[in-house]
């Protein structure tokens, strides 16, 4: 017999956190385990799951009933009207029948492959239940973190505004003061200009951002917890992209439920091919009434006595029922179940392979996002220093307004990069760990750890040591 799968629901995992309790209902500070905890409460698609797992729980005994005996009883009431012609006679009587008929299958192949076919149906109803709870995982911690990546691209695109409006200001000034042409103000100007534009695009993309996690969890927020510069940026573990693919083989759970699918066609196609085979059943049946209601003739009814009392009648043994032919439904559901069976086992293959690829890209991609944070971590200490270098050739008449105003788009370039690189290497961790079958809430737990409830996106978008600098 098949047997549903056993594992820990991520919202078990979530219980043995320990986690902050909820907070004032009132309060407008997004918080990432509160998020998540407002998603599994209110998020539709997992409540839909939710429901269809318990739905298919339901074949199971729905299918065992078959195997089981069935009891039934009932009563009928009828008028029997009597004549006769010779000599003439006519006599209405009332009759009633109670009755109860037992059946008990011994025999039905076709009833046994259903059971198991149900069984397979409900595990894998169980693992899709726990696939979409470990997607809220990564959907709740994709709103989260998506909102800060846009506040810090935001704080980026107005502190790039804020240091090219100086830059147009001092360029306006080497004009009246005659150390700049024309065309430094109108460069300028233009580069602040632009600088605008993008800010009022990312203010857009902020409120955007704010309105996903609205949707997640039916709660308005204002502001939120940011995430430190001190998170370690560390490599997989184990560092090996086949061991990864080896563990996602065996434990990614949309693979697991596509698995069961297939034992499920498999027991579906038997039961189909078991219309071919004979059934038999144990039959047994009880009956009491007056005896005109059990076709009895008494001659004795007209014009003598005759018995009129109750009749009772009960019946055992066995019935055997062989298939012969059924129009060819049987041949075409055996057909239509083989054709199920390819279908199922193609789909498993192709989810096998898609897990496969999800893995290995998204291995690659944290290796990648690793190295970028580094690297534009680097880039903006470097491009800290060209802008100032640029600055101070400007002054001395070696650089020109072009080339500061180069140097500061490339600046902030560097510091979007750099953030897009740290939010990009938390997501796609997650989605690592998600391919893998391991996601849980805890992961969102060792996340929270490094969140700090004083972020200031104006403030917190650079690094402490490059914030200083600049």
């Amino acid at each position: 017999m098949t047997h549903s799968p056993r594992f820990f629901s991520p919202l078990l995992i979530l219980a043995m956190v320990t986690i902050p309790a909820f907070a004032d209902p009132g309060a407008q500070r997004a918080e990432l385990l509160q998020v998540y905890r407002q998603a599994v409460e209110h998020d539709a698609q997992l409540s839909a799951a939710r429901h269809e797992y318990q739905a298919q729980r339901e074949s199971v005994p729905q299918a065992r009933a078959g195997l089981l005996p069935t009891l039934n009883a009932g009563s009928t009431v009828e008028s029997v009207r009597l004549e006769r012609d010779e000599p003439g006679l006519t006599r209405t009587r009332s009759t009633t029948v109670f009755q109860a008929n037992l059946n008990q299958p011994l025999f039905r192949a076709d009833r046994w492959f259903q059971l198991e076919a149900a069984h397979a149906s409900t595990a894998q109803a169980e693992l899709e239940l726990g696939a979409k709870e470990q997607e809220l995982v990564l959907i709740t911690a994709q709103a989260y973190f998506e909102t800060l990546r846009a506040l810090d691209l935001l704080a980026a695109a107005k502190a790039e505004e804020a240091a090219l409006k100086r830059q147009q200001q001092q360029a306006q000034a080497r004009l009246e003061n005659g150390a700049s042409s024309i065309t430094d103000v109108l460069d300028a100007q233009a580069a602040h200009d632009n600088a605008g534009a993008n800010r009022k695009l990312a203010e857009r993309k902020v409120e955007d951002a704010f309105e996903a996690l609205s949707r997640l969890t039916r709660q308005d927020y204002s502001t939120i917890e940011g995430i430190q510069h001190q998170l370690p940026v560390e490599l997989p573990v184990p560092n090996d992209a086949n061991e990864w693919v080896s563990r996602a083989v065996r434990q990614n759970l949309a693979l697991q439920a596509s698995s069961y699918a297939v034992i499920a066609a498999e027991q579906t196609h038997r039961q189909r091919k078991a219309g071919y085979a004979p059934t038999v059943d144990a039959v047994a049946s009880w009956r009491k009434g007056e005896n005109d209601s059990f076709g009895y003739s008494n001659p004795t009814d007209f014009g003598r006595d005759g018995y009129r009392g109750n009749v009772t009648q009960s019946s055992i043994g066995l019935e055997l029922n062989i298939p012969l032919y059924s129009g060819g439904m049987t041949r075409s559901q055996v057909r239509e179940a083989t054709e199920r069976l390819a279908q199922s086992e193609d789909e498993r293959e192709d989810r096998r392979r898609e897990v496969v690829q999800n893995t290995r890209n998204f291995y690659r991609a944290v290796n990648s996002d690793i190295e970028q944070v580094i690297a534009r971590r680097q880039t903006i200490r470097s491009g800290q220093a060209s802008v100032k270098a640029n600055q101070v050739g400007r002054d001395l008449g070696s650089r020109n307004t072009a080339d500061v105003l180069n140097a500061q788009r490339q600046l902030y370039s560097a510091v979007r990069e750099y953030n897009n690189a740290r939010y990009d290497y938390i997501i796609d961790t997650l989605k690592l760990k998600q391919a893998a079958g391991t996601l849980s809430p805890k992961d969102l737990s060792d996340l929270a750890m490094y969140l700090t409830k004083d972020y200031d996106a104006d403030r917190d978008f650079l690094p402490p040591q490059e914030r200083k600098a600049l």
